[in-house]
């Protein structure tokens, strides 16, 4: 009896522990399995943010790319029209430098000496040319004079003397890139008044460019 009673009693000891510790291993997996679906999740969490940063990321490269791009395309359109309207001056001023040699050059240079006197308003002028231009300078300077003096004399009944001479220093003459004309001063360079057609065509030009950009480049308008 009492061998029996001890067997009961083991059984049972033994029939605990198998419970007890099947229940500490269902706990146990129970434990690791929410344990690892959370890790699974935090790094599913973590991959998707990283993801997220880098395609953002790549988006602004894209976007600095492209806005980049877009700058450099329209540098280079405004390059080309401004290397095209410079072309335009350029051949503007060939054409000047044509009037320059032709027949009425001399005519032409008298009335910009006329105009630079009444602009000017001084009696002692001095006149400023290219080299090539001085002797039809100096072969119109006294009928230019003279036109000035009748002008104001109509203008105002004034008799006007004015003392009108050229410059002498040859290292001043004028550039042939100003494709013609004369510049004069008075005050000891104070005042100038530059009558050259490069002078002129860049007033001409400055006051048509928006016309002549509407006509060369619609598109922009």
């Amino acid at each position: 009896m009492a061998t029996d009673q001890i067997r009961q009693m083991v059984n049972f000891i033994l029939q605990e522990a198998h419970e007890k510790a099947n229940e500490i291993r269902v706990k146990t997996e129970h434990d690791f399995n929410l344990e690892k679906q959370t890790l699974v999740h935090e790094a599913k969490l973590s991959i998707q943010d990283e993801f997220t940063k880098k395609e953002k990321d790549h988006e602004i490269q894209e976007r600095i790319a492209r806005s980049a791009e877009i700058g450099s395309c329209r540098f280079k359109k405004m390059k080309i029209r401004d290397d095209f309207l410079n072309t335009l001056v350029a051949e503007a001023g060939a054409k000047c430098a044509v009037v320059a040699r032709g027949a009425n050059y001399p005519q032409l240079l008298q009335k910009l000496i006329v105009q630079c006197l009444i602009k000017i308003e001084e009696m002692d002028c001095i006149i400023y040319c290219r080299t090539e231009d001085a002797a039809t300078v100096k072969k119109v300077l006294p009928a230019a004079v003279k036109e000035y003096v009748e002008i104001m004399k109509r203008e105002s009944s004034i008799v006007l003397v004015p003392n009108v001479t050229m410059n002498t220093d040859n290292s001043m003459d004028l550039l042939e890139t100003t494709h013609g004309g004369i510049l004069m001063t008075a005050l000891n360079g104070k005042i100038v008044c530059d009558n050259t057609m490069g002078s002129r065509l860049t007033l001409v030009y400055e006051e048509l460019l928006p016309s002549i950009r509407a006509i060369l480049f619609p598109e922009v308008q």
